[in-house]
């Protein structure tokens, strides 16, 4: 590229929000070779001024280096707590920013540490595999689709994929030796997080059978039912800290399996409430890959670009619309709804709401899908409690908190009814809650039905989520 196009570049490039790539100069700082316009090399030289060009170089690139250390001090003394791209140095104009190099860099300015970042180097590499599981499971029907023949612990049937997908990403996050705990929604107890190694793969060395620091909650696959008919489905993560008193509290066994019911609502008692995860995410698997994640600074987007084997940034900050026109639930279940929900959705339907706007129904019936839609256009996602279902059908620890978290840090909300989902303690590993979530207008809206209500068992049910008396 010419010196004075790259230049312009440089400049259009560091000015636009949210750009992804800077464009080096054609010629190098310092180079002794001129360029004009048209971008030949200008090799003429006045009798009076033949060392100009060299000299204009050297000045020119005393001043880029000069600025360029400026810059660096000065995103050194930033006190924000966003990552922002712009600051980022010499990013490859052929990738953009990439996931290792974003993590690589709030690494570097401490914003997270060093077991996180290998975390989430393997939450990478785990969902590149599911993602191509998922796109090449039409082809290999007999291995990848169908029923696995057994029933997981939520008394659903599982899908081949569930058995895989879990395994891929609990095998992924074991190997980093940076978790005490996992818990997925295909298992019926949770992990230890730690790995002994075997003959088939052995440690590398004596480092990756430590147990660390942080706990990782999953579900591997949700929206499973959906993956036969080629519908967008996604992984939901989530990560704590683990509690200093897990082993002296809960005098865990050595081999996880062993933990008795007691055992394991106690150290489900370990992994804190939502307002507690550090970070958390999804990985949605449909006509591209797309990662989305948080760790309390914001939320940030990524694609998976196969063509590199890489998630490259490109959606870097993302925050919900404060209103949407969008709807999305199982609108099949309205009659077996709490009043103050079944009377919400009834008025948006005809505009009989704060905006007077009619709502749109959208529903894929994969939450993931449901919720990046919501995520990205705004409005509102819903799994209610039903007189079915009193706590409602999705899991706390391993959907209901980590999108809830996700949601919050894009301005969003996210409630029960009554209650903030984030405020609910876990009393065991596969607990239900109803979830409400999308964009704060329209949640406060929808909060306000739940506040006419006098409905007394509804408002004890939501008050005894936060005391920590549900067992479901």
């Amino acid at each position: 590229m010419p010196h004075g196009q790259a230049c312009k570049a440089l400049v259009a490039g560091t000015a636009m929000a949210g750009s992804l790539a800077f464009l080096a100069p054609g010629t190098a700082p310092g180079s002794s070779v001129a360029r004009t316009p048209s971008g030949s090399a200008n090799t003429k030289a006045t009798k009076a001024g033949g060392c100009a060009p060299v000299v204009l170089a050297a000045m020119g690139a005393s001043a880029v280096g000069a600025a360029r250390r400026q810059r660096v001090k000065t995103s050194k003394a930033r006190t924000t707590t966003r990552a922002v791209v712009d600051d980022f140095e010499d990013v490859c104009e052929q990738t953009g920013v990439t996931l290792s190099r974003y993590c690589i860099e709030l690494a570097n300015r401490g914003k997270i540490d060093e077991d996180l970042n290998s975390i989430f180097n393997s939450i990478r590499e785990a969902a590149k595999v599911i993602a191509k599981l998922v796109n090449t499971a039409p082809l290999q029907q007999a291995e990848l689709l169908g029923l696995q023949g057994e029933i997981n612990v939520q008394g659903e049937d599982q899908k081949k994929l569930d058995v895989i997908t879990n395994d891929v990403f609990k095998n992924a996050l074991r190997y980093t030796g940076k978790l005490g705990t996992l818990a997925s929604e295909e298992e019926d107890e949770p992990v230890d997080g730690s790995v002994g190694g075997s003959e088939a793969i052995p440690l590398l060395s004596d480092e990756f059978a430590d147990t660390g620091k942080y706990i990782c909650v999953f579900d591997p696959l949700d929206g499973s039912s959906n993956v036969d008919a080629g519908i967008a489905v996604g992984t939901i993560f989530g990560i704590f800290k683990e509690s200093e008193e897990t082993n002296a509290v809960c005098n865990l066994p050595a081999n996880i399996k062993d933990l008795d019911g007691d055992q394991v609502s106690c150290l489900a008692a370990t992994l804190q409430p939502g307002k507690a995860l550090v970070a958390a995410g999804y990985v949605l698997y449909s006509c591209s890959t797309e990662l989305v994640f948080t760790l309390g600074r914001g939320v940030v987007g990524f694609t998976l670009d196969s063509s590199i084997g890489e998630y490259v940034l490109t959606r870097p900050n993302i925050e919900i619309p404060s209103r949407g026109k969008i709807y999305s639930c199982n609108e099949a279940n309205i009659e077996n709804w709490d009043e103050p929900f079944q009377d919400y959705i009834k008025d948006i339907q005809t505009g009989n709401c704060e905006t007077g706007d009619k709502y749109s129904l959208r529903y894929i019936g994969s939450m993931v899908g449901d919720v990046h839609r919501t995520l990205l256009y705004g409005g509102l996602f819903a799994y209610p409690a039903d007189t079915k279902n009193k706590d409602g059908k999705l899991r706390l620890l391993y959907e209901a908190a980590p999108m809830s978290f996700l949601l919050e840090q894009a301005g969003g909300l996210a409630i029960t009814g009554h209650s903030r989902v984030m405020d609910i303690p876990p009393v065991s590993v596969h607990q239900r809650v109803p979830i409400i979530l999308g964009s704060k207008e329209d949640v406060e809206e929808c909060k306000k039905y739940y506040e006419k209500c006098d409905d007394p068992k509804l408002k004890e049910r939501c008050a005894n989520r936060l005391k920590g008396l549900v067992t479901a």
